[in-house]
């Protein structure tokens, strides 16, 4: 059995590496750029077995590599992608790689005969900004891009292209937030922890148990393909942790700050964190996949001790007054250009309002904790952790059924749309039409995932448009599925509209 890799070195594919070279009679084949360091981790990974391994030097983007990758093999694992803050800093790297390399990825699969199976994996960014009006959300609901987010507006449109490609199997796994070895490193380089909202819900999983549950899908389809066929392929599931992952942004800082003995207030302020245009949901169905392929097996609590066991030199911040640490190791990154405090300093009013709404509601904040309200803290927070009687966004059918092409049309009118189309289901690509009256086609079931056309699908749909722009304030007020959420965090009277200028600089206008 030949698996190709995509994201091999990221914090998911090395564990999946682990995981899949553990299975006998299998082959690696993994695309990765020269000299990058975590080959070196993947070959000690490989030692025994490294005849079992080989490398396809390119990127995602380059179709002669990743024509050489996906040639003669049985799988294909799409785990790479460039990531916040990296997308932050480099965009078009986030472009090339999560949009355009996925259509060439897709595109050298669909030339073969006989195909591969495919693997993406998508994000819970597509789900965006939540609070605690929608905690709980599930494939189906409306998938909202936060304005100036780059990574989740490139991974919607790579999405989009799998799931309406010609693959004949193919499934999306969309990833929850990751605990990994490196977290401490990767955060504290860049203004992008600011970006998480202290009450945002996040659902965490391990790295390790996001590898083995590649491994696990592999090692089951290869013997039992003929249940996974209707249970599995050609469907888009999210990857969770499951309930006892389900917390807020402020735990997890709290979390990691609870190692130099101190807590969220000990180091920062209430003002230094967005209070919206965040990504992260718990989610309601984190089970089905559990279910199918068992591999959720370690809590952030886990995950915490061993962190703690593998970075004991950082209990020495026990001893370091906090005050220092907070002005040494926190403050000292509002010079980065991705923190709350930079945009004021230096007048992002665009940024500022994405964020907060402005900047008199960023300036009332305040540092005073005993008047910011955490939802970790509130009286009824373990009712809200309770999934079966969570409130979830209303999309028009029960999910859980048969759906037929009525269902699909009330989801359109949901969407202040139609469904044209008068004959097919759920695989079939459909005519529709938006609320803005685009027609666009698309399978009933990339629908039934959340995907509705607006202008962060690009100028293929709105060619007056910008190339990357957010338009939710507008379509809210007429578009009932997305409303029910934009406005779980956005004023209706709101009419921005938000786009990348010509050098990816963040701008407003008022519609």
């Amino acid at each position: 059995m030949k698996i190709a890799l995509t994201g091999a070195t990221g914090n998911m594919g090395v564990q999946a590496v682990r995981e899949l070279i553990k299975l006998p009679d299998t082959e690696l084949r993994m695309l990765v750029f020269k000299g990058e360091k975590r080959i070196r981790e993947i070959k000690r990974i490989c030692k025994i077995d490294r005849n079992r391994i080989e490398f396809v030097y390119g990127g995602l983007n380059d179709a002669e590599a990743v024509a050489r990758l996906v040639q003669d093999v049985d799988y294909v694992v799409n785990m790479a992608a460039v990531i916040p803050p990296h997308s932050d800093q480099h965009p078009e790297r986030a472009i090339d790689c999560n949009e355009r390399g996925v259509d060439t990825l897709v595109s050298a699969i669909e030339a073969l005969s006989p195909q591969p199976k495919l693997i993406h994996i998508s994000t819970v960014a597509l789900y965006g900004n939540r609070n605690e009006k929608h905690l709980w959300g599930r494939v189906g609901d409306p998938l909202l891009i936060s304005p100036f987010d780059i990574y989740s507006l490139t991974k919607l449109r790579g999405e989009f292209r799998v799931l309406e490609s010609e693959i004949q199997f193919k499934t999306v796994l969309r990833q929850t937030a990751i605990l990994h070895s490196h977290m401490l490193s990767d955060n504290m380089s860049d203004g992008l922890m600011f970006h998480t909202c202290f009450n945002a819900p996040l659902e965490w999983v391990t790295a390790e148990d996001s590898g083995l549950l590649i491994a696990n899908i592999i090692k089951r389809d290869a013997v039992d393909t003929g249940e996974l066929q209707e249970t599995f392929w050609n469907k888009c599931f999210n990857i969770g942790g499951g309930l006892v992952n389900c917390v807020t942004g402020y735990e997890v800082l709290n979390d990691g700050f609870e190692i130099i003995g101190g807590t969220v207030k000990d180091f920062f302020d209430p003002d230094f964190n967005a209070t919206r245009n965040f990504h992260g949901v718990w989610f309601a169905d984190s089970n089905a996949l559990n279910d199918l392929f068992h591999y959720q097996r370690q809590s952030t609590a886990d995950f915490w001790a061993q962190f703690k066991r593998e970075h004991g030199i950082l209990k020495a911040g026990k001893i370091v007054p906090k005050k220092w640490l907070k002005k040494l190791a926190i403050e000292r990154l509002f010079k980065n250009k991705n923190s709350v405090r930079y945009w004021y300093d230096h007048a992002d009013e665009a940024k500022l309002i994405a964020y907060f709404g402005g900047k008199p509601q960023y300036e009332a904040i305040g540092k005073d904790w005993s008047k910011f309200t955490l939802l970790r803290e509130s009286a009824d927070y373990n009712t809200l952790l309770n999934r079966e009687t969570a409130p979830l966004a209303d999309i028009g059918y029960d999910p859980t059924r048969r759906v037929t092409l009525q269902d699909l049309a009330i989801l359109a009118q949901k969407h202040g749309g139609k469904l044209l189309s008068m004959h097919g289901g759920v695989n079939t690509r459909l005519e529709w039409e938006n609320s803005d009256g685009v027609r666009f086609t698309a399978k009933g079931y990339t629908v039934m995932c959340g995907h509705w056309i607006n202008p962060c699908y690009g100028k293929k749909y709105y060619p007056d448009y910008p190339e990357y722009s957010w338009d939710f304030d507008r379509l809210a007020k007429k578009d009932a599925l997305i409303g029910q959420v934009w406005y779980d965090s956005h004023d209706p009277n709101e009419d921005n509209f938000y786009y990348y200028g010509d050098n990816f600089e963040a701008k407003y206008r008022k519609i």
